[in-house]
């Protein structure tokens, strides 16, 4: 088998599960655990569909940090609920799924499966980081496009895109950013800042879209190319105008989308693989407690495939 690194965007998915997963099924106390049945199951398929021989599950320690937030202070600020001075603002989340996190965090640990956070970072740096340094293929999960700007089939490293749901999963490579947006991956970043993100608190550039965006970048390569351009006169007066007016957003905004990729962090050690006798026992003990029930037992099934596959 060939050796593969899984790197999970783990909010994205247990969001996913939450909203996905009817929650008709409780703990024994009552609580909600679709989110944290959903997850096991995707981390399942996942690992069934495409064989990692390394699983990490990335975490948002700071789902808005402050410093993208000082560069630009609409970043994400429409999901703020409460703003806190000194650890990480309050995301909304629904009550149901937030009592969750522990669980899920439980779950991965008795799996085995590493949980991988930086303080004032989000998953996407980790991710961008674990992926830069990898030495082996590299699978993001993720319904977050802002990564396809770390797609490089050089390197073997894609996502899998989860946006059209766990039945319709996508492979993006270089081949898939091209026909989707007209522009490579190493330049979605760029384009992501041009376009906007209304979902992160992103303007972008009045009246550029994809399709202006993705011209613009086919000819002049990258944002600073493009400025460099219209501060040339070689743009019409109207995209000069435009990106004139977007001068101070443009400064700033390229250091919030482009994820790092240099934090202090290195790939973990850890093959995936089947359980020792302990470490199922405390999985079971777990879904039992819980009432994690056949989600558990398909997750510790697939890490046993696995192992079996190497």
């Amino acid at each position: 088998m060939t050796e593969r690194l899984m790197l999970l965007d783990t909010a994205s998915l247990y969001f996913r599960a939450f909203f996905g997963v009817p929650d008709k099924v409780k703990a024994p106390d009552g609580s909600s655990v679709n989110a944290a049945r959903g997850l096991l199951d995707i981390i399942a398929k996942l690992v069934t569909l495409y064989q990692p021989s390394q699983l990490v599950a990335c975490w948002d320690d700071d789902w808005r940090p402050q410093w993208r937030v000082d560069l630009i202070p609409s970043y994400k600020a429409h999901r703020v609920v409460e703003e806190v001075a000194s650890t990480p603002d309050v995301e909304e989340v629904p009550d149901a799924l937030e009592q969750q996190i522990p669980l899920i965090r439980e779950a991965l640990g008795v799996l085995g499966i590493p949980i991988v956070g930086v303080a004032e970072h989000e998953a996407d740096d980790v991710i961008g980081t674990l992926a830069t340094r990898a030495t082996l293929p590299v699978d993001i999960v993720t319904g977050d496009r802002d990564l396809f700007q770390l797609v490089d089939d050089s390197r073997d490293v894609r996502v899998i895109y989860t946006a059209r749901g766990m039945s319709n999963l996508e492979v993006v490579t270089d081949e898939t950013v091209v026909a989707k947006y007209g522009v490579l991956p190493s330049q979605y970043a760029d384009f992501a800042t041009m376009r906007g993100d209304a979902s992160d608190g992103l303007p972008g550039v009045k009246g550029v879209g994809e399709k202006t965006a993705a011209t613009l970048l086919r000819s002049y390569g990258d944002l600073a190319g493009i400025r460099e351009a219209a501060a040339a006169g070689e743009l019409t007066a109207t995209a000069a105008t435009r990106f004139s007016e977007a001068s101070d957003y443009l400064d700033v905004a390229p250091t919030v989308v482009k994820v790092a990729t240099d934090l202090d962090i290195s790939v973990p050690g850890h093959a995936l693989g089947a359980l020792d006798d302990a470490a199922r026992d405390a999985a079971e003990a777990l879904a039992e407690k819980w009432n994690l029930g056949t989600s558990m037992s398909r997750a510790l099934s697939a890490l046993a495939s696995a192992a079996e596959a190497d």
